[in-house]
């Protein structure tokens, strides 16, 4: 715990010292620039080494190491062609089944992505970074590695939404759904929180929620219809999470509070607003009335991600200097605490990030292929 501690606090400080807009000069890289530059990589590099160094940290980490092995059997695996065809491509290359080299290779793009949408899309690249380590994101990446690079995925597909720009995002997500399918429900979900709703259209999104309530078997066969895998098993229990209930809820009141203190002058960026404010509307009602669903989860972290880059946003709209900083301290303690939370359940079931081990001191345990 004391190293991740340590990897926190030294890339958030690392993070503290670039600044998201800085002012440039033509043909000249100013002092910002280059500032901003060697504390990105050190905390790219920092934060790659530390994930591609780790052996069997993290929950399905031995569960992968299965799949890969069975990838280059040619056996049936649950996993999307992307991943086989990574697989495929660097156990061939390799010329052995070289599975630290695939999860070097998942670390190294979904942190980069990761923090390129950060650093493109925030207002406050320090605040947004420091939510980004807090909230547990960066930590759950050495589990489900599939899913969060489906998650950096999503969350640097957000500019181009806002851009207008649907053939991009298009791509990008068709491109990382071949990672982890999941990542097809951003396609709808996203278009809808990028509409101007009006009363009586949300009025109609109310009713149509009622359906989860009556029509729970039909839902959950098309989950099973989506992954023939759940069929039959513990993953069709379900279950919701009341601390992301409470984020989502907390993160509505200050949004409404915000807009509330800029009523009159009115919003800016109202488009981005809006975005943010309907993913995590739509996030509140799938974890209140969604909770029978296997896999609410991953749809909810689709959409609560952006609270990284709406809080930045939020506090930036607020002109009262005294009211900012009562705000942002409230932000900051509120992280701590959920990073305290998470920390103190690292080495649970579901999570397993503790012990950190790494292959330069440790040997992999033995897979379910090797014990057969």
């Amino acid at each position: 715990m004391i190293l991740y501690i340590t990897v926190a606090a030294v890339t958030v400080l690392l993070a503290g010292m670039v600044c998201s807009r800085p002012i440039t000069q033509p043909y000249r890289v100013t002092r910002q620039q280059m500032c901003n530059r060697v504390c990105l990589a050190a905390v790219f590099l920092i934060l790659f080494g530390l994930s591609a160094c780790r052996l069997n940290v993290g929950n399905d980490y031995a569960k992968y190491v299965e799949f890969m092995h069975l990838v280059n059997c040619d056996a049936y695996v649950p996993t999307e062609i992307g991943f086989n065809l990574l697989v495929k491509i660097i156990y061939g290359l390799s010329g052995f089944e070289n599975y630290l080299l695939v999860f070097a290779v998942y670390a190294f793009v979904t942190v980069f992505l990761f923090l390129l949408a950060m650093y493109e899309q925030s207002d406050d690249f320090p605040l947004t970074f420091f939510l980004f380590m807090m909230l547990g994101y960066y930590f759950q990446t050495f589990s489900t590695v599939r899913y969060y690079l489906a998650l950096a995925a999503a969350l640097y597909s957000m500019k181009f939404v806002m851009r207008r720009q649907w053939g991009r995002f298009a791509a990008l997500i068709l491109l990382g759904s071949a990672f982890h399918k999941s990542l097809l429900v951003v396609l709808p979900l996203y278009f809808l929180a990028s509409l101007r709703w009006k009363k009586w259209q949300l009025g109609l999104g109310a009713v149509f929620c009622t359906t989860f309530l009556f029509a729970q078997d039909f839902y959950l066969k098309l989950v099973v219809f989506l992954y023939p895998t759940y069929e039959d098993t513990e993953y069709l229990e379900g279950g919701t999470s009341y601390i992301n209930i409470l984020r989502c809820l907390a993160v509505l009141v200050f949004a409404g509070i915000v807009w509330y203190m800029r009523k009159r002058e009115g919003m800016e960026e109202e488009r981005r607003f809006r975005f943010y404010f309907y993913l995590n509307l739509g996030a509140l009602v799938l974890y209140v009335f969604c909770s029978f669903l296997p896999i609410i989860s991953r749809i909810g972290y689709y959409l609560t991600v952006s609270h990284i880059l709406f809080l930045p946003m939020l506090l930036g709209q607020v002109e009262n200097k005294r009211w900012r900083r009562l705000f942002r301290l409230g932000i900051l303690l509120a992280a701590m605490l959920y990073f305290a939370m998470y920390m103190s359940r690292a080495g649970n079931d579901g999570t397993l990030i503790l012990p950190y081990k790494t292959f330069f001191f440790n040997d992999m345990v033995n897979i379910l292929s090797d014990v057969n």
